[in-house]
């Protein structure tokens, strides 16, 4: 779930301490395929079936996407988790909205969504920039958990065809993705408006009521008349206890803890915009901000959709596995049916199966405060994550928060060039490779634990020039020493000494630098620090042929 930053220091980190959900459970709402059918294949809704799942060839050589995390969040320029915070009384969000656009009683975030207009968006010129950064995949958000469908939706009117920029959001998207040749990737986050939306249901302390209890009938001589905010809001339905918790929602999450339980016609809707989305879209990657799948345990809906996702992939490209399934906090059994997604953290070993890391250089949704502190994550930072992340068998997906109008900033567009201009001198040591047999070495090795959901980031050591990590190309012939700097002394790699049985030496190249010395002793190989400075300072990858 995509959350406003907090300090890393307070969060718990342990591998999977925050309760994967078991797939043995019957869910209480079962839903029909009437309206959007399921596609029949070889994969059916259940969880035995998706362990059919492998992870694509594809996307294990693709290493690096960027995401347009983009909504109608993004309109006020004032952080994540907008359309929440703003009816809490004591969140910033709140304060700066009512003195940006008054009280939420009167302007609520469906006014926001009005106010969303896009105008300056270039899907294009974006994509082209991303693709131009190394991206090998590329991600837009199909809808958050304000609940906003971004493309033509069939069965949510609240949609940004039908309000705010009038644009098929998705579909443009879409269209640059393929034009530039980029797998195509939509992230699902609405299953959890049903909670996540109620404080709008609430009021402040004097009592005056917010917004989210209106309906179509109150809607006349309004902007949105002939739309019902029930159908954006979904808060026709008794409030979970200690709902105006700011923190009580991620108690919740996995629909436990007293919560309000989604009714069958919410889990319906859910599916039926989902399926939609997949039907018109065609997306190579479907990446849920759920625990295993949306609204399990409480629904089959997410089973469904998984399985369609699955058979429609496969139909689309001849029967060949193509598509990638992404979930968060999965247990032994659902790592077989799908992707484990870490949300900012990475883990402190390689894993057998491939995985990726969401995060992002600022916030996920634009603020405009992080921008103007100047407290983006820089390039040389990325390229180091990007470096541990795949030594580890994973794949690094980095958002790049888009402003409200559609355009990104230019210390943004600064991060982005810097990412190119490296990635143009030392891409073949990160795409198309495979992790070793150790990830690599140096002060910064043991990392930090892990979470259930990630958020480790920042935690262990930071990376000097005397950290390494290592890939090495598929057919097992090179293998890739990432530095994390430029080295000012003779670097030891105790991983390549003779001992360590890793091979006889044959040559070694600094990738855009000048020839190296080096000797392999027993206890390590030593390699002279360069003589010039390479071309590029943020890591230097030596090539090493065995």
């Amino acid at each position: 779930m995509k959350h406003t930053l907090l300090p890393l220091a307070i969060l718990s980190l342990q591998v999977h301490a925050a309760n994967p959900i078991p797939i043995d459970l019957t869910p209480t709402v079962v839903v029909t395929t009437d309206k959007e059918p399921m596609a029949q294949g070889k994969f059916e809704p259940t969880w035995k079936s998706l362990e059919q799942y492998q992870a694509p060839d594809w996307f294990r050589d693709a290493k690096f996407g960027i995401w347009a995390h983009w909504g109608p969040q993004c309109q006020p320029e004032a952080g994540d988790w907008y359309a929440r915070h703003m009816y809490l009384e004591g969140q910033w969000q709140n304060k700066f909205h009512n003195e940006q656009y008054g009280h939420p009683s009167k302007f609520g975030f469906k006014d926001v969504i009005h106010e969303w207009k896009a105008e300056k968006w270039n899907p294009e010129r974006l994509v082209d920039l991303y693709k131009r950064t190394g991206a090998k995949y590329f991600f837009a958000m199909a809808n958050h958990h304000d609940n906003l469908d971004m493309w033509n939706s069939r069965h949510q009117p609240w949609n940004s065809v039908r309000v705010g920029p009038k644009k098929d959001i998705i579909g443009g998207w879409a269209k640059a993705a393929r034009k530039q040749g980029l797998p195509f990737g939509l992230s699902v986050h609405a299953a959890h408006a049903w909670s996540w939306y109620e404080p709008a249901q609430g009021a402040d302390k004097a009592g005056l009521a917010y917004d989210g209890k209106l309906t179509k009938a109150d809607g006349k001589g309004t902007w949105w008349e002939g739309l019902d905010p029930q159908d954006l809001y979904a808060q026709n339905h008794q409030p979970s206890p200690d709902f105006m918790n700011s923190g009580g929602i991620h108690a919740r999450w996995n629909w436990g803890n007293g919560v309000t339980q989604p009714d069958a016609a919410y889990c319906q809707k859910f599916y039926d915009r989902t399926a939609d989305l997949i039907n018109q879209h065609q997306p190579d990657l479907l990446y849920f901000d759920d625990t295993a799948l949306p609204l399990w345990p409480v629904s089959d809906a997410g089973l469904k959709i998984a399985a369609h996702f699955y058979n429609t992939n496969l139909k689309r490209s001849g029967g060949k596995r193509n598509g990638v399934l992404f979930g968060k906090i999965l247990n032994d059994d659902q790592l077989k049916c799908m992707t484990w997604d870490i949300e900012r953290g990475v883990p402190n070993k390689i894993l057998p199966y491939p995985w990726q890391t969401d995060t992002c250089i600022g916030g996920w949704h634009y603020d405009k405060g992080i921008f103007e502190r100047g407290h983006y994550k820089d390039a040389r930072t990325v390229i180091h994550m990007l470096a541990d992340i795949v030594s580890k068998n994973g794949n690094l997906l980095l958002n790049v928060p888009v402003k409200g109008d559609g355009s990104i900033d230019n210390k943004e567009e600064k991060i982005l060039e810097d990412l190119a201009a490296w990635m143009k001198v030392n891409g073949e040591g990160i795409f198309a490779t495979r992790p070793w047999k150790v990830f690599g070495e140096g002060p910064a090795s043991a990392g930090a634990e892990l979470s259930a959901q990630g958020f480790n980031e920042g935690k262990g050591k930071p990376f000097t020039a005397e950290d390494v990590r290592y890939t090495v190309s598929k057919d097992g012939k090179t293998i890739n020493a990432i530095v994390m700097g430029v080295p000012e002394k003779p670097l030891r790699l105790t991983a390549l000494g003779r001992s360590a049985n890793a091979g006889s030496i044959r040559s070694i190249t600094l990738l855009g630098g000048d020839s190296v010395k080096w000797k392999q002793e027993d206890d390590a190989l030593v390699i002279e620090a360069p003589g010039r400075k390479p071309a590029t300072k943020e890591a230097v990858i030596y090539r090493i042929s065995i």
